[in-house]
């Protein structure tokens, strides 16, 4: 496929996009921020203006990074913008963190957004879940099932890189973010999420990107971090001078032992293996 092949292509699957939104009279759009939601939150707007109400859901899991950019985002972008607080921390399933761990993110997020829905008289509920999201364990998608919540950038069959390139005609400034996701993503299967675990990551991801790093995770092994970094920024991690650095600023933060992870971030790398095994 040629390159005026390919942007038909993509333009048809944002007029599929565009023609998706407009058979809502009102839409509550999940927006954390992020890549994906920030476009659809965008493409709503553009398409229903104030009858779209992108929503963004505040808990101890959420980084203030993430909150910050969704704070951008719908003041560069004139969002229709709430927040609202979840309550996922409250359950002991949530905090049992078992492998369908984010079942119960979602479904508190989604009976959150379908109250809020309810009482505003708002007929729809989407989320930002893309074409690419098929091939990772993603036990939220039950929840978005039962709760009747659209995911119209995967119905429209746009993937991530669509998504990046259509962000970056349209000026947001997401266009090129890295991946997100909650810091409870950071944690392994079935041990127990706590507020100071998820304090302990997020400080300790803020310290990398203050270092400079872009694409960074803190994975949480109880008294060990275990880094990844993009494959571009592992060769910088490594400089005998870095090393040291970001070993001193893990141990200030409460770690004992900090490991670089050689084979780099991969997205849901925790997931590896998970789909082969039951939920």
């Amino acid at each position: 496929m040629n390159a005026e092949e390919r942007n038909t292509a993509l333009a048809a699957r944002r007029q599929c996009l565009h023609d998706l939104i407009a058979s809502f009279d009102s839409v509550v759009v999940a927006f954390s921020g992020g890549v994906d939601s920030a476009y659809l939150a965008w493409e709503a707007t553009q398409v229903l203006g104030s009858a779209a109400l992108c929503v963004t859901a505040e808990s101890p899991s959420y980084p203030d990074h993430h909150r910050q950019l969704a704070v951008r985002v719908a003041r560069e972008c004139g969002l229709h913008h709430e927040f609202v607080r979840t309550g996922e921390m409250e359950q002991p399933e949530y905090r049992a963190n078992p492998i369908n761990r984010c079942y119960y993110c979602k479904n508190e997020l989604y009976g959150v957004l379908s109250s809020l829905a309810a009482a505003r008289g708002i007929a729809s509920i989407c989320d930002g879940s893309n074409a690419d999201d098929r091939g990772d364990y993603r036990p939220g998608r039950k929840a978005a099932g039962e709760f009747g919540v659209r995911s119209p950038l995967d119905e429209s069959n746009l993937t991530k890189a669509d998504i990046r390139e259509l962000s970056r005609l349209a000026g947001l400034p997401t266009w090129d973010e890295p991946a997100s996701a909650c810091l409870s993503s950071r944690i392994p299967y079935h041990s127990e999420v706590t507020g100071e675990k998820l304090r302990m990551i997020e400080r300790a991801e803020t310290a990398l990107r203050a270092l400079g790093f872009r694409v960074c995770r803190v994975r949480h092994h109880d008294n060990l971090a275990r880094l990844e970094f993009g494959r571009d920024e592992i060769s910088r991690a490594l400089e005998p001078g870095m090393r040291d650095q970001i070993d001193r600023d893990l141990r200030s933060i409460g770690y004992q032992h900090v490991t670089i992870d050689p084979k780099g971030y991969r997205m849901g790398s925790l997931n590896e293996g998970v789909w082969l095994r039951p939920a």
